[in-house]
């Protein structure tokens, strides 16, 4: 049995269409979203109606990332939080807070923050950013140490998150595997391709193995619809989608 792990997506359909492509060659029969669904992208409509398109199957799981709740309320406090620390990221919630319907944003307020699974025995966790906080970071520079602390109070033995757009893995002491499946749509990486990660389960005696796959996909698009966009900072999205050299735009 093959699982993809897809995340951060940030309305970008380009990508995300060429990631299930990806994945329909891979044959993966179940999709794991972790959230992050459309703010600061290139089209985040049409990329939110593809959601709800494969929400209708029930080979699709998904959970809510922070930027689907701050955008499923908008609030000027939220605004004004952001803005301190990143001028375009706060256009770009402002920008998309002004064209989603109060549908989306209710669908969007609707997911969950976390999803438990349990799959031939394997118990899965899927959060955002890590299992105590959304907008929590797992880095792959990090400690074991480290990594066993922000895990320490669950049972699961694998854990998906994504949220630093920064792909990474790891085993630890307690036997639990933690898995970073990067981003979709806004990867960090001066190489401009999509990352998710595919679990592959062994059905017959339930071991499994994690593999990241890097697909690329017409980047120059994207970064031209982001442009169209023309709240302020457009510029600097749709530049990161050629070329990240930092997490965020400067």
């Amino acid at each position: 049995m093959k699982i993809a792990i897809i995340s951060d997506i940030h309305g970008n359909l380009d990508a995300l269409d060429s990631v299930l492509n990806d994945i329909k060659e891979e044959k993966c029969s179940k999709i794991f979203c972790l959230g992050d669904i459309v703010m600061a992208g290139p089209e985040p409509i049409k990329t939110l109606s593809k959601i709800h398109d494969l929400v209708q199957s029930k080979d699709f799981y998904i959970i809510q990332g922070n930027t689907d709740k701050m955008l499923s309320v908008f609030s000027f406090d939220t605004y004004n939080k952001i803005l301190k620390t990143n001028a375009v990221m706060a256009s770009a919630y402002l920008a998309d807070s002004e064209i989603l319907s109060d549908e989306d944003k209710e669908f969007l307020k609707s997911l969950p923050p976390q999803k438990e699974i349990e799959l031939l025995g394997i118990k899965i966790l899927l959060v955002h950013g890590s299992p105590r906080k959304n907008d929590e970071n797992i880095y792959p520079d990090m400690t074991i140490e480290q990594v066993e602390e922000i895990i320490k109070d669950t049972d699961a033995n694998v854990i998906f998150c994504g949220h630093t757009h920064m792909p990474c893995g790891y085993q630890t002491n307690s036997e639990q595997t933690v898995v970073n499946a990067g981003s979709i749509g806004r990867p960090f990486s001066e190489t401009p391709e999509s990352c998710y990660a595919i679990l592959d389960i062994n059905e017959n005696n339930s071991s499994f193995n994690i593999k990241h796959k890097f697909v690329k996909y017409d980047v120059k698009s994207a970064s031209n619809k982001i442009l169209l966009r023309k709240f302020e900072g457009a510029d600097k999205l749709a530049k990161m989608l050629l070329k990240a050299t930092s997490r965020y735009p400067e």
